[in-house]
């Protein structure tokens, strides 16, 4: 597996590093740790770009020491531009299975106006990304068992999610809570003129498809070895994840992502940016290539 592991100086970039220090990873895995400097918008000063680049290189370094004691295989890379372009073309360049970033918890109003680097790279990443919270116990992620919330609505793209995390190592005693939701449906039209039990099939065609996805995604992580149980809940996807990760006291919550793109997310929104952009603790969206190539 490759990782790419972009860094700041922030805060939210040391919890993203302490996670990939922590936590288990497949024999083969190769990181690799990068850092954008970004040049000022009005005036570019070379003096100041020259101590800028020196300080992001003293931080890969220091960085890829860490990961390196830990038997990890590391490389690191320093690139002047802009982190929302930059970390995805990199990823696509050097050929990253995984991208992983802090989240630098903008509110919605600045995230409106200015958009944030995480919320870049999942839209148009190449590759499945993970945007790490900071946890509320006093060792990260990876040191201790993890709960691992699993949502799966029966796609193939939920179905390479589910492969994803039985496929990998997870720290001793974690636990995979397997999810998958009834979409509610709601009528079009006024409450009169709805056909009641034609409404009350689709609903029961879409618990069953949600438990059908469930029970599929509960025996491959079964067989994979892993302690699961499944759930299936009612509602909308995007809210009944996030209510049940907050809940459960998730660690980490792995879905897949549709790979919608332009007007369609505009108009109908992406369950999974949504869920990592909102949720209180580390999301993993998977894109099929991810198990393909671990």
């Amino acid at each position: 597996m490759n990782i790419l592991l972009s860094i700041d100086h922030s805060v939210s970039s040391e919890t993203a590093v302490s996670e990939v220090v922590a936590r288990p990873w497949p024999a083969s895995t190769k990181v690799c740790v990068l850092s954008i400097v970004e040049p000022p918008e009005v005036l570019v000063i070379p003096a100041l770009m020259e101590r800028r680049t020196e300080a992001a290189q003293a931080l890969v370094k220091n960085v890829a020491d860490r990961l390196k004691a830990r038997g990890l295989e590391t490389s690191t890379h320093v690139i002047v531009g802009n982190p929302h372009t930059g970390i995805v073309d990199y990823a696509e360049l050097w050929g990253a299975d995984f991208i992983i970033v802090g989240s630098h918890g903008q509110s919605a109003l600045t995230r409106f106006f200015l958009g944030s680097v995480a919320q870049g790279v999942i839209r148009h990443a190449p590759c499945s990304v993970e945007v790490v919270r900071a946890t509320t116990g006093e060792k990260p992620l990876g040191a201790r068992p993890m709960k691992i919330l699993l949502a799966t609505d029966g796609s193939e793209f939920s179905l390479a999610a589910v492969r994803s995390v039985a496929k990998r190592p997870w720290p001793e005693n974690s636990a995979v809570r397997v999810i998958s939701v009834a979409e509610r449906i709601t009528p079009a039209m006024e409450p009169w003129y709805v056909d009641v039990e034609f409404m009350q099939s689709l609903s029961d065609e879409a618990t069953t498809r949600a438990r059908d996805a469930a029970l599929a995604a509960e025996e491959i992580i079964g067989e994979a070895g892993l302690k699961g149980s499944g759930l299936v809940l009612p509602g909308f996807a995007k809210a009944a994840i996030l209510d049940e990760a907050k809940e459960w006291g998730a660690d980490l919550v792995v879905l897949g992502s549709h790979g919608l793109r332009g007007i369609t997310r505009l108009l109908i929104g992406s369950v999974a940016e949504t869920v990592a952009l909102h949720a209180h603790c580390s999301v993993e969206i998977i894109r099929a290539r991810t198990v393909a190539t671990q």
